[in-house]
């Protein structure tokens, strides 16, 4: 183990782990990427990667700088269209997706539209969905990759654009969405989370290395859950450390910015 790392490196460590062998995760492009090259090369070479604009299963030389750089397509299976793409998941294919947001609530919703003001006069405009609104409704388990702070983790979205647990318990199902998925965990630079089985808030489950439960509660503009017994966040090895740097990010495009 090392303590040389910084928390970009740690959340891209943790977050690669939760892709088993085998399986498909939908991702776009920055940190989600990152970590399911790291996944690919460190534990699950048999990772299937999807990106929204139509590249399925690409082997990645290096990390793309958008979902529709041409390199997102190396060796891939098939480049098709985002609406083959989105069918593939609603269809149920699709394991894992990693989105993120300018705003997410306890249960999970995710605002990446607007904050302040109205949708017509916001204070602030962001990208919208993208994507994300159909990762988030079709993939299997959902995870978030965030920093956290009061004005990321807020007691209601101004804006919902990806459904998360809407309004807890089975709200999101009632709303139509398929049983079976939603938000999974989410991965910041200070703790784990993940929801409970029932009211579906989101609960701390280990503390990254440096932090206190806290921390993460100062940070957090809403209550969170805690779980029965809280772990210390297993930090990044040599080997992922060794990996993450050398061969999914040289340039440091992402991991320099920590």
């Amino acid at each position: 183990m090392t303590d040389a790392y910084n928390p970009m490196e740690l959340m891209i460590c943790v977050a690669a782990r939760e892709l088993l062998d085998g399986s498909t995760v939908a991702v776009g492009t920055g940190a989600p990427c990152a970590a399911a090259m790291l996944a690919q090369k460190a534990y699950s070479p048999n990772l299937s990667v999807i990106f929204e604009a139509g590249s399925l299963c690409p082997l990645l030389p290096e990390m793309p700088i958008s979902v529709g750089d041409s390199r997102a397509g190396h060796k891939a299976v098939m480049v098709t269209t985002m609406g083959a793409v989105m069918e593939t998941c609603a269809r149920g294919y699709v394991d894992y997706t990693f989105l993120g947001g300018a705003q997410i609530d306890m249960y999970g919703n995710l605002n990446s539209t607007y904050i302040g003001g109205t949708h017509q006069k916001p204070k602030v405009r962001f990208p919208g969905s993208g994507g994300a609104n159909d990762f988030g409704s079709f993939c299997w388990k959902m995870m978030v990759l965030t920093v956290q702070d009061k004005r990321r983790f807020v007691e209601k979205c101004d804006f919902i654009t990806t459904p998360g647990w809407l309004k807890g318990g089975n709200s999101r199902y009632e709303a139509g969405l398929p049983e079976g998925t939603g938000p999974y965990k989410v991965f910041t630079n200070m703790a784990v989370m993940d929801f409970d089985s029932e009211t579906r808030r989101m609960r701390v489950i280990s503390v990254n290395p440096g932090y206190t439960i806290k921390d993460v509660e100062d940070n957090c503009g809403f209550e969170l859950l805690k779980a029965p017994k809280i772990t210390e966040t297993e930090p990044p090895t040599e080997e992922e450390l060794r990996i993450l740097r050398d061969d999914v990010d040289p340039h440091r495009y992402l991991i320099g910015r920590s």
